[in-house]
């Protein structure tokens, strides 16, 4: 939902299938057969397998899910100007101290899920500071893909995209 930004295409290389069913206005999703073989992540060899299956002259903004678990993704660049890494408050406040690698290499950590903090036993604070102890200082936002909550700060920062790349260089 945060991807339907107005005026433009956005594409979704989706490997998993998992928005065949999310039906998001201005936004082109395309599935891409890559090929895992049995691997546990993509690598650039993969996109770049994918790359000529898209009309990349009608796209402004392409958006690469990687799979698999929170080790294997954080090894291998696939080719992005920047890593935007979506946790969940559901998997706790951990996270960040378990795969300090993958919270390393983020240029923005989504922190999703906000609406369900009064069900959980999630220390918000804690999580932040577990975040700054692996990654001082990288950018977050709290969403709500469900209430939509952060969703359009997440939407602007999609809009300023070449300057962020820009200045992560």
């Amino acid at each position: 939902m945060c991807l339907a930004i107005p005026g433009r295409v956005v594409q979704i290389v989706d490997e998993q299938n998992r928005l065949a069913k999310v039906d998001v206005a201005g936004v082109q999703r395309t599935v891409t057969d890559s090929g895992f073989g049995g691997e546990c992540h993509l690598d650039a060899n993969m996109v770049r397998s994918a790359i000529p299956s898209l009309p990349l002259d009608d796209i402004d903004l392409l958006i690469i899910e990687n799979v698999g678990n929170l080790v294997c993704p954080a090894e291998f660049r696939v080719g992005e100007d920047v890593r935007v890494m979506v946790a969940s408050v559901t998997e706790g406040e951990e996270k960040p101290l378990k795969y300090p690698l993958m919270f390393r290499t983020c240029d923005l950590i989504l922190i999703n899920k906000i609406d369900l903090l009064p069900h959980l036993d999630f220390d918000l604070d804690r999580f932040l500071r577990n975040l700054d102890t692996v990654h001082p200082g990288v950018p977050h936002m709290l969403t709500s893909a469900r209430t939509g909550e952060g969703v359009s700060e997440w939407r602007e920062w999609l809009k300023h995209l070449p300057s962020h790349a820009a200045a992560l260089r």
